[in-house]
């Protein structure tokens, strides 16, 4: 049977089934968001004379999880218009209306009675072959299903989804025994392909995958501090990014989860667990009082962690009271620290004999052979543990890979002699020589699997660009960039300097990948799988040169900066942007000329310089205001001076957007551009987008000029800033930052409707950054940036 999904329902609308239901609307599934029907009037609605029979206040749950969802932070919506595509409705009246779907996912209450209820309605009214879920984060599936139809079963799995649905990549997929194999691929490629998601199947016990080896870690770590006599501060301290972790790290994170959920996931396993593991999975004392008293966590203003002020206190578990929060510092922790990547850090620390190496150790050690021993219980394989690991908890290492970190001989010898039980598959292969878990070769990675090395199964649209220059694709490179070749007659620029920000060694290789596109390949990607597309130009670099008054330098820089962004524009190949994450300033500047930008869903872009005292200067504001002009329906009588004020606000007010959707929105994507939802997909769509635009025979744009606004225009401009000033929101130094952007963007001193050429509205650009850069108080504002991270007001 052939499956697809064109429209869904969503029952339960709590934050995780609101949460869903926008991230289906996100990727334009239509969706129709039911839950029950309230028992009783508000108060608001008894003013009002309604009754318990009126449609509003039948649908008032799912209608008030859809104005929540307009409010949420961070926004479950890509874009706010995508509410539209989701329907408020309830359980009783509307349940014939899953006839007209084709997938059915249940979000209700985590009782199995309940959701046997549920499941016995939609088997009533499915019609053959819907797809039927539920998102249960610990019940068991085969449970669920069954005493349900021969049909409702073949169709029938769990797909646990991780909050906040948009943005945790997780989704564990759980098949029963009866589950039809097609329906279980047509899930996991559709999760994959359409929502974006990393798919694991998991096994139908408590908590699957990610919730059972995560919530056992992190009562291994409560357990330790106990034991250990650390504190909770201590513990994060050394449980967060210096391992590869969040930096919510461990107690940080339990407050942002919520203790109430944390105890209801914990004690699904304890209830169903034996032995040692059971013993571990029983909540301390101490939590249990914490949940007497409704010290929940985020949601209840205090957790482990109480904010006082500024100052963050941390709850001393023997006293119940909050204190100033410590942190531990130890020898092996300047190590680590000093060590570079998150292997090195890790076994500079783990073997230590100091209090954090013990600390880390003894929290470290029972997770890795705990998920050994569930090997086989809860996945098939240990690429899905250490996937779902790094994809639902956020670690930069799943624990056999962390395992390999340490060295797996080594700590096998310190684990059995600390009475650890290493489970007997581990011991054999570490009695191979060379014993790891995984392999690197030039066809990519290897995993140990019952005797056997066996070769990491990818999507097709994943493409490794870490592996590529294993394969010696890098056709050139230095400090900044590389130029690689990743087939098919694309060519790819990676950036890879610190934080991916453009100096003269990006700017030198821009040029040379262009100029190697030209003579041998189809087009150009622009792309890299760092943690942010680019952050924006150097900024270090920019203040030294201000700083020593070597304007000469800085003129230098962005005359080359604009130059090579007038190469990206005019290339006789296609250049496509790829742009993801962090996206700004340079970063953005470099995006904007491209023939094409295929944007990762999550692409946070803005031109962002008036921060620090600046302006864009490699040809963003032209760009910017080329785009919104072009992105007029063309019948229309275009309204240049409407254009220039969408174009200042975004760019005086240094707008980021919070989607690629948004960024469209702001202009920055236009209708031509395209957005991957997956962004391990990136480069790949990226790489499809060349080789569509080589196929129907490429050619650079034509030169245009550019009609501006001139004096008037200028004046306008400025009447809106002069009107902020005077509320307050502008300061003296804001006031000339925004006078020479409305400047730029006015296209100078020329009348209204003058159309004027690129370059000079790129002459206009330069010196107005110039005399920003040699101003003593945008030194000051770039300067604390640099130290501070954080943008000054003077």
């Amino acid at each position: 049977m052939s499956f697809r999904i064109q429209k869904a329902a969503v029952l339960g609308s709590g934050v995780m089934g609101s949460g869903i239901a926008a991230h289906l609307a996100n990727v334009g599934i239509p969706v129709i968001l039911l839950d029950i029907v309230p028992k009783e009037l508000t108060a608001e609605e008894k003013a009002k004379g309604l009754t318990l029979e009126d449609k509003k206040v039948r649908n008032r749950n799912a209608e008030q999880a859809l104005k929540k969802l307009l409010k949420q932070k961070p926004a479950p919506l890509s874009s706010k218009k995508h509410i539209n595509l989701i329907t408020a409705g309830n359980l009783e009246d509307d349940l014939e209306k899953l006839a007209e779907v084709d997938w059915i996912i249940e979000v209700v209450v985590e009782n199995l009675a309940v959701k046997k209820h549920v499941f016995e309605q939609i088997d009533q009214y499915r019609k053959p072959g819907t797809l039927v879920t539920s998102n249960t984060s610990g019940i068991s599936v085969e449970a669920m299903a069954e005493g349900r139809t021969e049909d409702f079963q073949k169709h029938f799995m769990g797909t646990h989804f991780f909050n906040p649905p948009r943005y945790l990549k997780l989704l564990e997929i759980i098949p029963t025994g009866k589950t039809d194999p097609e329906a279980l691929a047509f899930m996991k490629k559709f999760s994959e392909d359409v929502l974006g998601k990393g798919v694991v199947i998991a096994k139908d016990t408590p908590n699957f995958i990610a919730n059972r080896i995560g919530t056992y870690g992190l009562l291994v770590a409560v357990r330790e501090m106990s034991k250990g006599g650390y504190s909770i501060g201590e513990v994060d301290s050394v449980t967060g990014p210096l391992i590869g972790r969040p930096k919510s790290a461990t107690f940080r994170t339990l407050d942002v989860v919520g203790l109430d959920t944390f105890v209801h996931v914990a004690n699904n396993v304890y209830e169903q667990v034996e032995g040692k593991e059971k013993e571990v999975f029983k909540v301390p004392g101490f939590m249990m009082k914490m949940l007497e008293n409704g010290w929940l966590g985020s949601k209840s203003g205090q957790g482990f962690y109480l904010k006082k002020g500024k100052e963050i206190l941390e709850l001393n578990p023997e006293t119940m009271e909050y204190e100033p929060r410590k942190k531990l510092n130890t020898p092996s922790l300047e190590m680590a620290k000093q060590a570079k990547g998150t292997k090195n850090k890790l076994k500079a620390l783990i073997y230590s004999e100091d209090r954090a190496g013990k600390l880390l150790w003894n929290i470290t050690a029972p997770v890795l052979a705990i998920s050994a021993e569930l090997l086989g219980e809860i996945a098939d394989d240990i690429v899905s543990i250490d996937r779902a690991m790094k994809w639902g908890f956020g670690w930069e290492l799943g624990p056999f890979e962390m395992w390999d970190a340490i060295g797996v001989e080594q700590s096998v010898q310190k684990m059995e002699a600390d009475g650890i039980q290493v489970p007997g598959w581990v011991k054999d292969m570490v009695a191979r020589k060379d014993a790891s878990f995984y392999k690197e070769t030039e066809a990519g990675k290897q995993y140990y699997n019952s005797g056997v090395y066996k070769e990491e199964s990818l999507n097709p649209k994943v493409i490794d660009l870490r592996l590529l220059k294993k394969q010696g694709k890098v056709l050139k490179k230095n400090a900044g960039a590389s130029f690689m070749d990743i087939g098919d007659g694309v060519a790819l620029l990676e950036f890879h300097s610190k934080s991916n920000a453009i100096g003269f060694d990006i700017i030198q290789m821009i040029n040379y990948a262009i100029e190697e596109t030209e003579k041998h390949f189809k087009g150009l990607v622009i792309g890299n799988q760092g943690k942010n597309f680019c952050v924006g130009a150097n900024l270090a670099m920019i203040l030294m040169a201000a700083q020593d008054d070597d304007i000469y330098e800085v003129d230098l820089v962005v005359r080359q900066f604009q130059q090579a962004m007038m190469n990206i524009k005019y290339s006789e190949k296609p250049v496509v942007a790829a742009p993801f994450g962090m996206t700004l300033g340079g970063g953005a500047e470099v995006c904007l000329p491209a023939a094409r930008i295929q944007a990762s869903l999550e692409t946070y872009m803005g031109l962002v310089e008036t921060g620090v005292g600046l302006i864009p200067g490699g040809g963003g504001n032209k760009e910017l205001y080329i785009k919104t002009l072009k992105s007029l329906p063309e019948a229309i009588e275009v309204d240049l001076q409407k254009v220039a004020n969408k174009v200042f606000e975004t760019i005086a007010m240094a707008k980021v957007s919070t989607s690629a959707e948004e960024a469209a929105e702001n202009c920055f994507l236009n209708d031509l551009d395209g957005i991957s939802i997956n962004g391990d997909h990136l480069i790949h769509d990226a790489k499809q987008v060349v080789l569509e635009l080589h196929k129907k025979g490429y050619r650079p744009p034509v030169r245009e000029k550019i009609p501006v606004t001139g004096e008037t225009g200028y004046a306008t401009l400025l009447l809106g800033a002069e009107a902020m000033r005077l509320s307050g929101y502008l300061s003296e130094h804001d006031m000339k930052i925004a006078k020479k952007l409305a400047y730029v963007i006015a296209g100078g001193k020329v009348p209204f409707g003058t159309e004027v050429d690129e370059q000079y509205l790129l002459d206009l650009e330069r010196e107005a950054f110039l005399s920003l850069a040699a101003d003593p108080k945008s030194q000051q504002r770039m300067q604390h940036m640099l130290v501070k991270g954080k943008p000054l007001r003077n």
